[in-house]
């Protein structure tokens, strides 16, 4: 059984820089895509960055572009989301997931692995 837990959300002023980190285990996770998705109050998930575990191709919202870097370390078995220049707009609960996947990785019911969660709030 896979399992995902996220660490690393806080209380961050606008500008600043925070990293989120996805501990994975269960499994070989070589044909798999990591992904970090996102949930403010009131709106939908959203996708945010993904990762292919093997060949480390990136994916990321416009939103985000520039801004979140997404990687991964095979050794240890963790995906990270380093973001920078918080804005207030990215205050939201911060989902890690995983699934075997090739294509549409911006699909959160593509997913079927999810980690728990980390609230990231962004004051102004």
């Amino acid at each position: 059984q896979v399992q995902l837990v996220e660490s690393g959300g806080g209380l961050v002023q606008a500008g600043d820089s925070l990293r989120l980190s996805c501990a994975a285990s269960g499994r070989a996770f070589g044909n798999y895509a990591m992904a970090w998705f996102r949930q403010a109050p009131g709106k939908e998930r959203e996708f945010v960055a993904a990762v292919t575990w093997s060949s480390e191709i990136r994916y990321y919202a416009d939103s985000v572009k520039g801004r979140f870097s997404i990687s991964r370390d095979k050794a240890k078995n963790t995906v990270y989301l380093e973001m920078n220049s918080l804005k207030p707009e990215d205050t939201a609960v911060y989902y890690c997931a995983a699934d075997r996947l090739y294509i549409d990785y911006v699909n959160p019911s593509r997913y079927n692995y999810w980690g728990q969660g980390t609230q990231v709030t962004v004051s102004s």
